[in-house]
């Protein structure tokens, strides 16, 4: 691992030699590699696992640089000047004779872009090419929130880690797709909803739960921990772990091997922000149940409950349930 303020020199020569770097932004970290060089895709791929019809996000560092990749109608180009950068992510119309690799998009003819804070975007205005950047895990595994965690999952994959600390967002990017005047989520995700319909002037839709893949994230089995997910749990079974949230200990929480709580004063924002590396840490306890306390739909809770809805799906399942 190097620090961020020191590894820019590393990470550039890695990825215009075709390797991959996993990377900060604030969302989680990314495994990134050149979005245009087929080598460098086909190695994210590779290490992670990862389903090659599962589509990945390409990240820009303007505007300019996503207008040569993509066609923006007017809200979506509305939405991408209200909220980038930042987590937000936007499907559209790939552009013809746009230079992204094919394995980025998983044959679809569209394209999801985002352009990251930090030290992702100046990475990739110092490369001056997009960067394709997968959360950097196994794929289906709990997405990695500091670089700690990508080294014990992914260390020995990859040649570089740049440490930027904690992923102050926590979860990944919301994904949305405007088509026929109609904006869908298709992932809720670092944005709220709300916030988005505020800038829309719009309400939005959802994307159906039988929906085919259209972006990242859609798969119904998803962010898992070895341990088996209980949702919404009301009381603690002998010999589960205990993921809670909020101020009040619902029943049995004493007889849990382990707790965290996500947000002890009903935060949203910090619950997000701790959500990846609680469930590493309780199911590092060798639970095999991990019961999680009721979270809010409201605000980010839509994008908390998202999460741990295709975290206790069916293991074997990679297609959305129809």
């Amino acid at each position: 691992m190097i620090g961020h303020e020191t590894a820019m020199d590393d990470a550039l020569a890695l990825l215009r030699a075709g390797d991959v770097v996993a990377i900060p932004t604030e969302t989680v970290y990314g495994l990134a590699g050149d979005a245009t060089h087929g080598i460098a895709v086909a190695k994210i791929f590779e290490a992670k696992g990862r389903p090659r019809f599962n589509p990945l996000i390409a990240h820009v560092a303007s505007l300019e640089m996503a207008e040569a990749i993509a066609l923006f109608d007017p809200l979506s180009r509305k939405l991408a000047e209200s909220f980038w950068p930042g987590p937000i992510t936007l499907v559209l119309p790939l552009r013809d004779g746009s230079n992204i690799h094919p394995l980025v998009t998983a044959g679809l003819d569209t394209i999801a872009l985002r352009m990251p804070q930090g030290f992702g975007g100046q990475l990739i205005h110092a490369l001056g090419r997009p960067l394709a950047a997968p959360s950097a895990n196994s794929s289906g595994r709990i997405s990695a929130t500091t670089a700690q965690a990508v080294a014990s999952d992914l260390g020995s994959r990859i040649r570089l880690i740049v440490d930027g600390g904690a992923a102050p967002v926590g979860v990944e990017s919301t994904i949305i797709k405007v088509e026929g005047g109609t904006i869908t989520m298709l992932r809720p995700g670092g944005v709220a909803a709300a916030d988005i319909e505020e800038v829309a002037g719009e309400n939005l839709r959802r994307s159906d739960d039988g929906a085919k893949i259209q972006a990242p994230g859609m798969l119904a089995s998803h962010y898992a921990p070895h341990a088996r997910m209980r949702l919404n749990a009301l009381q603690v079974g002998e010999g589960e772990a205990l993921l809670e949230f909020g101020p009040i200990s619902i029943q049995g929480a004493d007889r849990a091997i382990a707790a965290l709580n996500l947000s002890r004063t009903g935060d949203l924002r910090e619950a997000a922000a701790n959500l990846f590396s609680y469930m590493a840490k309780l199911d590092q306890t060798g639970a095999s149940t991990i019961a999680v306390a009721p979270v809010p739909q409201t605000g980010l809770g839509e994008a908390i409950n998202d999460r741990l809805a295709r975290a206790a799906a069916p293991r074997d399942t990679q297609l959305p349930q129809s």
